[in-house]
């Protein structure tokens, strides 16, 4: 490692180290690397700017975030959970098993973790905590953990900047994680039901079945939204970006015309957010570009790729110290550094070993959002704590059952790429890592 980038990767952790955001911290790490290295800083701009306005696949980001935003800010979310109370809310865990269909049903239309535990997350803790029927830690952890699945069932804001790096069809990498999403769901289902029963959880008072077809009728056109946007993907009438458009102003009509829970003062509120947290997103999404052309130019990828060769090592037990050391890094950094910085690292290696890109992308995004839930840094047990009150250190005693329980699925994904690979191959897709 020559001296520049030594003292590039030293500052980036330096300045993260003091508090600083890992946008802030790449750039200035990246403008320290050309000052050394006696290029012209400008290179930061131009990388970032070429990035960010040469892809056409990266507007699919702020539509997402702006579908989900007005699906929160109307009376979608509470829609759904009613509808949900009525089909699982009878079993013994109801109000759980409510908690994670939902949270499956409204992945199919937010494609963000954080957007399904705020849009779903305060309505249902206070469901669960009503007359103490669940423990704080109970409902805290299991909102948390069923938020982890929002990305991995299309769409998914993590798998178009996976796309992105990757150079991967985003069509087949949203079919692969319709398995694995469902997996997960059911893998929490399953721990809910046990540890429901270990604390003796009431039954819920059941919704009458006379009264499930109103219920379905409320929230039929919230749940169209999934069936529009995925059959208008891969019924080849819509790219995924238009789609992101068509669901952005599917949410806006239903929520406004429809359910009349939008104003004009409520949907400035709307945009307002989408802008603060797409500008966010887009930071990040910039300063990883301008890394990458660092990494690149220090040809990194290649000498990660030669290294990993030289071992000799087999693509399964690639992908189980790669998910491995994924794991680890999802309890200190952030999903989308991981995605965008350390992912690419490895990507000419699978390439080399004749691992499926697919098959890759989507258990790296189900790592990364098992990380959100990992201490000490998992975001989504921030974003309960902050919604609910419910202290961290409550959360955090209760989550790890729930972390072993989809590290369980994911080593699952990986010993079985047909868990990933079976959708996206009915639809014409042919494995190889291509």
């Amino acid at each position: 490692m020559n001296s520049p980038f030594f003292w590039c990767i030293f500052a980036l952790f330096a300045i993260a180290a003091m508090g600083a955001p890992v946008a802030l911290s790449m750039i200035v790490s990246s403008i320290i690397y050309l000052l050394l290295k006696g290029q012209d800083i400008g290179l930061a701009a131009e990388q970032m700017l070429q990035g960010l306005y040469d892809s056409f696949l990266l507007l699919a980001i702020p539509l997402f975030i702006t579908a989900a935003n007005i699906m929160n800010a109307g009376t979608i979310s509470e829609r759904l959970l009613q509808f949900c109370l009525a089909l699982v809310g009878r079993f013994r865990g109801g109000l759980g098993h409510v908690n994670v269909v939902a949270n499956m049903i409204f992945a199919g239309m937010s494609g963000s973790a954080v957007a399904d535990a705020v849009g779903l997350g305060k309505i249902i803790i206070e469901m669960m905590r009503k007359d103490n029927r669940y423990s704080a830690g109970y409902a805290a952890a299991i909102t948390a953990a069923a938020s982890t699945i929002g990305p991995i069932i299309p769409p998914s804001i993590p798998m178009v900047m996976y796309a992105l790096i990757s150079d991967t069809s985003i069509g087949y990498l949203f079919l692969g994680g319709f398995i694995p999403g469902i997996m997960m769901g059911i893998s929490l289902m399953m721990l809910n039901a046990r540890q429901a029963r270990i604390e003796n959880v009431p039954l819920e008072e059941p919704v009458p079945r006379k009264e499930l077809p109103k219920l379905t009728l409320r929230a039929f056109p919230a749940l169209m939204m999934p069936v529009i946007l995925l059959f208008g993907i891969y019924g080849g009438a819509v790219t995924p970006t238009e789609a992101a458009a068509i669901a952005a102003l599917y949410a806006l009509m239903v929520a406004t015309f429809l359910y009349r829970a939008i104003d004009l003062k409520t949907l400035y509120g709307v945009f307002l957010e989408s802008g603060r947290a797409t500008a966010s997103v887009g930071l990040v999404i910039g300063a990883a570009l301008i890394f990458n052309y660092i990494v690149a130019a220090e040809n990194i990828p290649a000498k990660v790729s030669v290294l990993m060769q030289g071992l000799n090592v087999s693509p399964l037990t690639f992908l189980l110290a790669v998910n491995a050391l994924f794991l680890v890094l999802g309890c200190l950094l952030d999903a989308t550094t991981i995605i965008l910085v350390i992912i690419p690292l490895f990507i000419p290696t699978c390439r080399a070993l004749g691992i499926d890109m697919v098959h890759f992308g989507v258990t790296a995004v189900v790592n990364c959002m098992i990380g959100l839930i990992t201490p000490p840094y998992g975001v989504l047990l921030f974003v309960i704590n902050a919604i609910t009150g419910i202290s961290l250190k409550t959360i955090i005693n209760s989550i790890w059952p729930y972390i072993g329980v989809l590290v369980v699925a994911l080593l699952i994904m990986l010993l079985v790429p047909d868990t990933v690979l079976f959708l996206p191959k009915m639809f014409g897709y042919v494995p190889g890592g291509k």
